[in-house]
This record gives C-alpha cells, sequence and structure tokens, in this order.
C-alpha cells in the first residue's frame, strides 16, 4: 500500500499492483541483477501491460539468445480512476514521481536480489509512459542511469496550437463527475493533464483550472493557463535545466513511429532530438515505420530489436555472487 499516493482528491486505490518478471536463472543462482522499469500508457495497467504473453515471450527469447544479459523487470500500476498517471507530482492526480523513486524502487530492492545502484537501473515505457520514462530520467539521475522512451508523447508542442485541439470542452465544463466523460477519451485525456498541471483544490469536481475557460458560456482561451500546463507536460520546456541531469546518464534513447495518426507526435519528436543535439546530450533517436503500437512487442520488434539491445550495452550487470 502506497502512502505517498494517499494525498490526492480523485480516489486513488493506495493498493498498487505491482508485476515483477523474474529472469529464468534468478531461482538456481545467488547472483543479484538488473532491473528495467516499465511504465505503461494511459488507460492500460500493469495486468493488460502483461495479459497476452507477449512481452514475457519477447524478454525470454532475447535472454536464449543472448540479445541481452539477464534482468529483473518491473511494471507498476499507474493505472487511476481518471485515464491514469501522466507520470508528474500533483496534489490533485497523485504524487507518482515521488512514488516510483521513493516507494517502488526501495520496495523491489528489499524483496528482491538486486543490484541496487543507479548504473544498473533503466526506466523505460511507451507513449505517455515514454514521457514518464524521459521525465524520471530528467528528474531523477541519481535513481536511473539509462533510459528508453518508445514512442514518447508531449516531448514538444508540436505544429498544433493548443486553442486548435478538437476538444468537447463544453461537456467537460457542465459534467458533474469524471464518469460523465466515459467514452470521450479526449476529453478525459484533457482533464488530466488539467489536474496534473493546473490543480485547484479549491475547485470541484475535478479539482483543477484549464486553459480553456467558459466565458458567457463559450470556452475560450485562458493564456496564463495555457503557459504554466505547457510548462509541465511538454519535456522540451525543462530541458534546458534538466541538461545537467541527462549529462550524468549512461544512455539516452527514444524512437517514435511515423504513421502517427496524430502527426504532431512525430514532428515533436523531430524537434526533441534536435534540442538534445544544441544541448551536447548524447542520445540515439530513430524515427521507423509503423504506428506507435504495431512493432514493440513482437517477434525481432523495436522492444527485441531495439530496446534490450540499447539497455545490454549501457547497464552494468555484475552482481554479487
Amino acid at each position: 500500500m502506497s502512502t505517498i499516493l494517499k494525498e490526492n482528491l480523485i480516489g486513488l486505490d493506495t493498493h498498487r499492483v505491482i508485476k515483477v518478471y523474474l529472469p529464468p536463472g534468478y531461482n538456481d543462482s545467488k547472483r543479484s541483477y538488473p532491473v528495467v522499469y516499465y511504465c505503461h500508457s494511459i488507460f492500460s495497467t500493469a495486468e493488460k501491460l502483461l495479459e497476452d504473453g507477449k512481452l514475457v515471450n519477447v524478454l525470454e527469447q532475447a535472454f536464449a539468445n543472448k540479445i541481452i544479459p539477464e534482468f529483473i523487470f518491473v511494471v507498476a500500476d499507474y493505472s487511476s480512476p481518471t485515464t491514469g498517471s501522466l507520470y508528474e507530482n500533483s496534489p490533485v492526480s497523485g504524487r507518482w514521481l515521488d512514488f516510483t523513486v521513493h516507494e517502488l524502487v526501495p520496495f523491489i530492492d528489499k524483496q528482491f536480489r538486486t543490484i541496487s545502484h543507479r548504473d544498473s537501473r533503466a526506466i523505460t515505457g511507451d507513449f505517455m509512459g515514454g514521457r514518464g520514462a524521459l521525465k524520471l530520467a530528467m528528474t531523477h539521475p541519481e535513481v536511473f542511469s539509462v533510459v528508453y522512451a518508445l514512442h514518447p508523447v508531449a516531448t514538444g508542442a508540436g505544429y498544433i496550437p493548443w486553442a486548435a485541439n478538437e476538444v468537447n470542452w463544453k461537456k467537460i465544463h457542465q459534467a458533474k463527475t469524471f464518469a460523465e466523460l466515459a467514452g470521450d477519451g479526449r476529453a478525459q485525456m484533457f482533464v488530466a493533464m488539467a489536474q496534473a498541471f493546473l490543480p485547484n483544490p479549491h475547485r470541484p469536481p475535478f479539482y483543477c483550472d484549464f486553459w480553456m475557460e467558459p466565458d458567457n458560456g463559450e470556452p475560450k482561451l485562458h493564456t496564463e493557463n495555457t503557459r504554466k500546463a505547457q510548462a509541465g507536460f511538454l519535456l522540451d520546456q525543462s530541458l534546458e535545466e534538466s541538461a545537467p541531469n541527462l549529462q550524468q546518464l549512461r544512455g539516452i534513447a527514444f524512437d517514435w513511429a511515423r504513421y502517427d495518426p496524430t502527426p504532431t507526435h512525430v514532428y515533436s519528436n523531430q524537434a526533441f532530438t534536435r534540442k538534445l543535439e544544441d544541448l551536447g546530450i548524447e542520445h540515439e533517436a530513430e524515427e521507423y515505420r509503423g504506428t506507435p503500437w504495431n512493432k514493440n512487442w513482437i517477434a525481432n520488434g523495436r522492444v527485441y530489436s531495439r530496446m534490450l539491445p540499447f539497455l545490454g550495452r549501457w547497464l552494468v550487470f555484475e552482481g554479487k555472487e
């Protein structure tokens, strides 16, 4: 049960499911192992990530084929009554960064034979979880030394102004409960963003402000709220101040799918790698043919052919016998 996540206003279940995959050699050895943490995306859970067996198959194939030495794989449940964690600290929707660093990692180190050092910890994830992996790497290089983000979103603003996003703001402002937004993923997502980056504990039912506020019954851009939300949500906004942290990492990599139905995600990742270049931050970045979801957990897919070899190059695998 999480103590940190008790601080929220959206009814988080503080009992968090944590799925841990132990490699084939774990039970027959006394070795300690590196740990790879995975941040799942919104509208997902740790259980959903593992339920079809593809993830375990990819890992075991990689171990058997010597693509990477064995490691412990951990995915915690970052789901919530809204869309799920955006991997931020918020007084409204939960202190998810603190939960990861101060509760999840120490728990895993205590329960399993891990190499409890940053050089043997990696943070990974996909889509919104890819953003989370990058954010944790940008803020906690003392905990994680390697990061691989699979098609991260919110690396930058893209080329569509926030005021131009197609969102049913009237529906959001008229809703009395989050359940009234069910089925409208975009509305749910933007409320979750506002709860994370524009928290307002004195404004029920969602306890947040918005960058589109009602004005005589019509949604109107609130420029101050827009700037504040973008500063928190978009990773490039804090990239320069995070540069010293990123310079401490052993390895940084991310990729993105060319055929994302939201082209701004492609554009923002292209811009993100350029900004990393201009800051002198060593990293790997690659655009590939596919969508954000169809190339990861398949035979010889992105995880097998790109992410795991990258982790194998940069993680330290020597443990105590």
